[in-house]
């Protein structure tokens, strides 16, 4: 990587860094906001040609697995995105890439190797125009379950189109050929980043992926370990940063 690629990266850590202050997670427990993630989902769906004409499939049995993760991310108290992780193990093995490429996935769960498994992201067209940086601060939720869970591999269930963009930024490979797939009228592709390989390198490329362990936990912990769920949660990455300085 040459010196004005290392700038450019500099700087764009740093705005989004700023974007970041303005940003809060939370949890997505409930039937209203759930409604929302619908209808964030129906927007950004429909932008791409993948909205299904059944509303109510906006909203899977996926959603509602034990080892699933809806989280919100919320620009002045409205959500602007939502993406699902599923924690994907020998014992739960609910996820969309064992459900699409089980051929895969399920010799290596039997071989003990975990994942953390990133889907149905999906982000308010308006606010995405305006804050493009907007994905990036969704996506941070994967690495974070993927620290909190200490997997193997954080996987990207991905359109062709999306490949260059999981590669430069997580370093993602390809773990099987493109399949295409009828109910997307698309090819699409299974990618994985190496998550020892993703905590050594990503961090120290894109400082906005930090987060503390309180973040972290706050995020994923089981409600009875919790107590009271957090209504919000603030991001800790510029803190996380000035730690590990």
């Amino acid at each position: 990587m040459t010196n004005a690629d290392q700038g450019e990266i500099k700087g764009f850590s740093a705005g989004v860094m700023r974007f970041l202050e303005s940003i809060e997670y939370r949890r997505i427990d409930n039937a209203d906001d759930l409604e929302d993630v619908a209808r964030i989902r129906y927007n950004a769906f429909t932008m791409v040609g993948l909205a299904p004409q059944n509303g109510s499939l906006l909203i899977d049995e996926l959603d509602f697995k034990p080892n699933a993760h809806v989280m919100g991310v919320f620009f002045d108290e409205q959500l602007v995105s939502t993406i699902r992780v599923h924690h994907v193990t020998a014992a739960q093995r609910d996820s969309v890439a064992v459900a699409h490429f089980a051929d895969v996935m399920n010799p290596l769960l039997d071989a003990g190797k975990t994942f953390i498994d990133p889907v149905r992201f999906a982000a308010d067209p308006k606010i995405m125009r305006e804050y493009p940086a907007l994905p990036y601060l969704t996506l941070r939720v994967a690495t974070m379950a993927t620290v909190y869970f200490d997997v193997d591999y954080c996987l990207s269930v991905i359109k062709p189109n999306h490949r260059a963009f999981y590669k430069r930024v997580f370093n993602s490979i390809e773990l099987t050929e493109p399949r295409y797939f009828e109910r997307y009228d698309s090819n699409i592709e299974l990618h994985g980043a190496d998550a020892h390989e993703l905590k050594r390198t990503l961090f120290e490329r894109y400082p906005f992926f930090r987060s503390q362990p309180h973040e972290r936990r706050m995020m994923f912990a089981p409600r009875e370990v919790l107590g009271l769920t957090p209504l919000t949660i603030l991001p800790t990455a510029r803190y996380a940063v000035e730690r590990a300085r």
